[in-house]
C-alpha cells in the first residue's frame, strides 16, 4: 500500500527518504534487519564485506584478542563496515537439580544505521555522503576533503577516517551490487539468515512477527532497536532485534540525530548577535556630543 508520503506498515507512513533527496521515480526504500538472536558469531559477514568492497587488511595489532572477548576487530572503522560483538555474560539458569551459574553468549553484527535523519549528511560540506535511490547514505570518496564533520556528527561512531589517506569511509550497503539486482554480500554470507535484507517497511513487518515469537518463548528481554520511525532518527534503514538493554552491544539507548537543534541554535545565536550589535550601537550613539 502505497501513499502520497510513501511507503505504509504498521507504523504508518514511511519517510520517502529518496523522493526527499529528489529521485522522482525510484525503487523501494530497502534496509537490513538483524536478530542477533540467531547470530552464531561466525563472522561470514565481515568477511564477505571485506572482499566484496575490497577493504584494507588489518594491521598486525588488530589481529590480536582485545582481551575484553573472543573479538579481534573491536568496533566499525574506515576498514571494518561490519563488525561482530562477542559479549559474554554470567546469567542464572535453571540446571537438573534447581538453579545455578551459567554463562551466555550474545552476539550481534554491527553495521551503520543508515539513519532516516542523518546528521551525517547535514554536515557534509562538500556532497561526499549523499542519499542514493535505494534510500542508503553512502561516501562518495572522491569527493571527500577529510574535513571529519560526518565522523563526529554521528551519534554512532560508525563513520572512520583512515589513516594513509584522511578521508571518511563507512557500510555502502553494498550500492554496486543493490544497483546490479543483488543483495548486499553481508546477507547474501550469513548462514543462519541473522542478517536480513529487504524493502524496509517488510522487514518491521517480519521483526514485529520474530519479537512476538520470542516474548511467547519466555524471552520477555528481547526488543527491537531502531525500527521505530519515531525515535531520534527518525528509525533505521538498519535495525536490530536484540536480546537486552542496547548499552549492553555498545548501542545508544535513545539516539537522536546531533543536527536536530542546529537551527535553533542559529537562531538564537542571531539573536545575541543582533542584540549585541544593538548594545554597541547604542553605546556608542550615546557618547555623540
Amino acid at each position: 500500500m502505497t501513499t502520497s508520503h510513501g511507503t505504509t506498515s504498521l507504523y504508518g507512513p514511511l519517510d520517502d527518504v529518496s523522493g526527499d533527496a529528489g529521485y522522482a521515480d525510484h525503487p523501494p526504500r530497502v534496509g537490513f534487519f538483524t536478530d542477533t538472536s540467531v547470530c552464531i558469531g561466525c563472522k561470514a559477514c565481515e568477511v564477505a564485506c571485506k572482499e566484496w568492497n575490497g577493504l584494507p587488511e588489518p594491521g598486525a595489532d588488530a589481529l590480536t584478542l582485545t582481551g575484553m572477548s573472543y573479538d579481534n576487530t573491536a568496533a566499525l572503522g574506515a576498514d571494518s563496515w561490519r563488525h561482530v560483538a562477542f559479549i559474554e555474560q554470567d546469567v542464572i539458569r535453571e540446571i537438573a537439580d534447581g538453579e545455578g551459574p551459567a554463562t551466555r553468549w550474545l552476539m550481534s553484527s554491527d553495521v551503520c544505521k543508515h539513519c532516516t535523519h542523518a546528521a551525517c549528511l547535514d554536515v557534509c560540506p562538500t556532497g561526499a555522503l549523499v542519499r542514493t535511490e535505494f534510500g542508503t547514505v553512502i561516501v562518495q570518496p572522491d569527493v571527500c576533503n577529510g574535513c571529519a564533520y560526518c565522523v563526529s556528527a554521528c551519534p554512532f561512531g560508525v563513520i572512520d577516517r583512515r589513516e594513509d589517506d584522511g578521508r571518511a569511509w563507512k557500510c555502502t550497503m553494498c550500492y554496486d551490487r543493490l544497483r546490479g539486482g543483488l543483495e548486499p554480500a553481508c546477507a547474501k554470507a550469513c548462514p543462519t539468515d541473522s542478517i536480513q535484507f529487504g524493502p524496509l517497511d517488510e522487514l518491521r513487518e517480519i521483526a514485529q512477527t520474530r519479537l512476538a515469537e520470542l516474548h511467547a518463548a519466555g524471552q520477555s528481554e528481547a526488543r527491537l532497536y531502531g525500527e521505530d520511525p519515531d525515535d531520534g532518527i527518525g528509525g533505521a534503514g538498519a535495525f536490530f532485534l536484540l536480546l537486552d538493554e542496547p548499552e549492553v552491544y555498545g548501542l545508544p539507548p535513545d539516539p537522536v540525530v546531533t543536527t536536530r537543534d542546529l537551527g535553533s541554535t542559529w537562531r538564537w545565536a542571531g539573536a545575541a548577535a543582533a542584540a549585541l550589535a544593538a548594545g554597541v550601537a547604542v553605546a556608542f550613539a550615546g557618547r555623540r556630543p
